[in-house]
């Protein structure tokens, strides 16, 4: 199956929608005019009978394919019965049900409790209270490049573009950031993949430094992380750097906080992104692909750092039952489907190829990524490394012209998120539509 492309994008039908929402809704992150109608798998319509090979899964949500049957399935049923009875004050089986799975896919082998939420900011904020109540500690370490969400809490700890910030002062105090290993672009100019353990070492020395200098330990209640970073370019740090980070908090009772709410559900080839570097993680936030597409969030933390007083955090649709009933659906996909080994066969075929584009175009500086949540970083110049937003943007206005469905992300990069169903025949329908697509746009 190729993309059908019957109009330009957007369509008549599509430019009125697009107009309508320009005047109805308010500014947020619109990045192409593409107006959905239906969607099955990893293809989308729009309202003018145009189909797209999607990478994007709706921002990495619906990992197991949009509208899968077992999902829909399991949505209907529950609707049938109930939407909504607050489960933050009563009680209901799906709830629980979902909370047991969900800290038994976890790694580590240890007790957890969950906090159901709606979304990915919400999560981190509530992880925040998660961390302070239990610890007494008030300040946090985060990283330059790091997103966690954009409400007051979560904002404290984004430190990826200047707009997500920019007019919104004073956010959450206390976070404190130090530098990303990022092994393409670091502060240190280190070629982080011919010298991982350099800049390993760098990156826990500035930290170790800090802690001599301006952030006592003692004070500080988490260190918050994302497996894989996402809005920041999706950045792969050296496979050791969280081992070692992870025993310096430890040395000084430091909770590791773990953002799976762009690297969880098989996003990266595993369950959850963390595995890939061993980690148990004292905290772990994730939404995104947890229920498919129902707004849906959780926290799930160790057991001993519940709250104490009942009403010190609570909300009124966590845990609603229609997106319990489509996580526990999801959940049971991913595991039984063998979608999280497809993320990982195809995305490492995903990646070679794009290698090979890399290849052939000097404008593709770096290819990275785990699994099937991958990216190119487009650059003027290949020694310099000086980013290129201008192609960047114009490979997603192409590919979309194309009927390829991307999104950016970083400085100047491209991320390919597809639903963890594609194939490696979907996959040359892409690579054969982004050749074209970043020839046109370098030009």
């Amino acid at each position: 199956m190729k993309p059908t492309i019957n109009t330009p994008v957007p369509g008549p039908n599509a430019a009125k929608i697009v107009e309508r929402d320009t005047a109805a809704l308010m500014t947020s992150t619109k990045t192409s005019p593409i107006a959905a109608k239906s969607a099955r798998g990893v293809w989308v319509e729009d309202v003018d009978g145009n189909t797209f090979l999607d990478l994007t899964a709706g921002i990495g949500v619906v990992n197991v394919g949009h509208s899968h049957p077992k999902v829909v399935a399991a949505v209907k049923d529950q609707a049938d019965k109930m939407f909504h009875f607050a489960g933050t004050d009563f009680y209901y089986d799906v709830q629980v049900s979902f909370a047991e799975r969900l800290a038994a896919a976890l790694p580590g082998n240890f007790d957890r409790k969950v906090f159901f939420t709606n979304s990915g900011t919400e999560s981190n904020e509530a992880a925040i209270k998660i961390a302070k109540h239990a610890t007494g500690r008030q300040q946090f370490i985060g990283f330059i490049g790091a997103f966690h969400g954009r409400t007051i809490g979560s904002m404290g700890f984004t430190a990826s573009k200047p707009t997500q910030k920019k007019g919104f002062f004073p956010w959450m105090p206390g976070v404190t950031h130090v530098p990303f290993p990022n092994p393409y672009r670091n502060v240190w100019g280190i070629d982080g993949y011919e010298d991982p353990a350099e800049l390993t070492t760098k990156a826990l020395d500035y930290i170790e430094g800090a802690f001599q200098t301006m952030l006592a330990p003692e004070d500080v209640a988490a260190i918050w992380f994302e497996p894989v970073q996402g809005e920041g370019g999706y950045v792969v740090p050296p496979m050791d750097f969280y081992p070692k980070l992870a025993r310096l908090a430890a040395d000084h009772g430091i909770l590791m906080a773990a953002d799976e709410v762009q690297t969880g559900f098989g996003r990266t080839g595993k369950m959850f992104g963390q595995e890939h570097y061993g980690l148990e993680s004292d905290i772990v936030m994730m939404a995104k692909g947890i229920a498919n597409g129902m707004p849906m969030g959780a926290v799930a933390a160790r057991a001993e750092l519940d709250f104490t007083r009942m009403g010190a955090h609570s909300n009124t649709y966590g845990g609603n039952l229609m997106a319990c009933a489509s996580g526990i659906a999801t959940l049971d996909v991913l595991q039984t489907e063998g979608l999280v080994d497809n993320a990982a066969t195809v995305g490492a075929y995903f990646k070679r190829r794009l290698t090979e584009l890399a290849d052939k175009h000097d404008c593709i500086g770096d290819v990275r990524g785990l699994g099937l949540m991958l990216a190119s970083d487009f650059v003027k110049d290949r020694r310099s490394k000086e980013p290129a937003p201008k192609i960047a943007n114009g490979v997603v206005s192409e590919g979309m012209k194309r009927g390829l469905v991307l999104l950016p992300c970083g400085k100047s990069a491209v991320r390919y998120i597809p639903p963890l169903c594609i194939t490696q025949e979907e996959v040359e329908v892409a690579i054969a539509i982004l050749d074209e697509a970043i020839a046109v746009a370098s030009a």
